[in-house]
């Protein structure tokens, strides 16, 4: 299966990066599913849950108060205000 390259920041520091099949995060537009060779994407977030699917080991979630995604080349960037690992 194809993947992503996922890098997940905060304003202060980064919180995860690496290889995933799926990234859903809560859009102001409402939720997205990001697989792989998604069309470019830059979204505003909206308070809630980022779910990333990891290529290995378990999936990583996290409650976030808003921040945007960018999705390009199968690279997607979160950069969140707030963030608390659930």
């Amino acid at each position: 299966m194809a993947e992503l390259s996922v890098d997940l920041v905060s304003r202060d520091r980064k919180v995860w990066s690496g290889a995933a099949t799926q990234v859903s995060a809560p859009s102001a537009d409402g939720q997205i599913g990001i697989l792989a060779n998604h069309t470019p994407l830059l979204a505003v977030l909206r308070p809630g849950t980022i779910k990333v699917e990891t290529a290995s080991g378990p999936a990583l979630e996290a409650q976030v108060t808003g921040g945007f995604v960018s999705v390009d080349n199968n690279l997607v960037t979160l950069v969140v205000d707030e963030i608390s690992l659930v």
